[in-house]
């Protein structure tokens, strides 16, 4: 099993495939817990192989585990998140960029322009990345309702930006004027 951060494409078998491992030390993944403004980065370890898909291109197939630390969005506090994924991608010999300046990427796609190296690492961290929790909540955390306005008035609440809350408002002032 290849232990290596990067495959050089020419050196890869055309009827095998090449398996590989990374387990990254401590500094690499003090290196990544910054990089990705983690709390904490702990047990990642990316496994899987790489094989020939045709005549020039490649699939990458592997699993991604870790255990990240993040902070609560509510109250700060450490969150700790168990990821265990699946990571697949396709190095194209002809894959195309669109001239446009702006262009959207389907999501779901997988696929990458082959170069002359498969960078395992950069594979593996941008999975990572992609699979990191958005929101991360601390368990029963819930965000209070709070209430800004000018001093002397009452503050808009939750209840008042509800589409048909004027409606009801105007209702009532209806019956009254009946």
């Amino acid at each position: 099993m290849s232990n290596q951060t990067s495959l050089r494409v020419a050196d890869l078998p055309q009827n095998a495939p090449t398996p590989f491992e990374i387990r990254p030390d401590a500094q690499e993944l003090d290196l990544l817990k910054n990089e990705l403004s983690l709390l904490g980065l702990r047990k990642l370890s990316f496994v899987g192989e790489v094989r020939a898909h045709g005549k020039r291109d490649w699939a990458l197939s592997g699993k991604l585990g870790a255990t990240v630390i993040q902070p609560c969005v509510v109250t700060l506090t450490p969150v700790t998140t168990r990821i265990d994924i699946p990571v697949t991608r396709m190095f194209l010999s002809d894959w195309t960029n669109p001239d446009e300046e702006e262009f959207e990427i389907p999501e779901g796609d997988e696929s990458e322009p082959l170069g002359t190296e498969i960078v395992l690492t950069e594979v593996m961290s941008e999975a990572l990345a992609l699979a990191l929790p958005q929101y991360p909540r601390k368990e029963g955390a819930e965000l209070e309702q709070a209430g800004f306005t000018e001093p002397g008035k009452q503050a808009i609440t939750d209840e008042d930006v509800k589409p048909f809350a004027g409606l009801a408002g105007l209702r009532d002032a209806l019956k009254k004027d009946e």
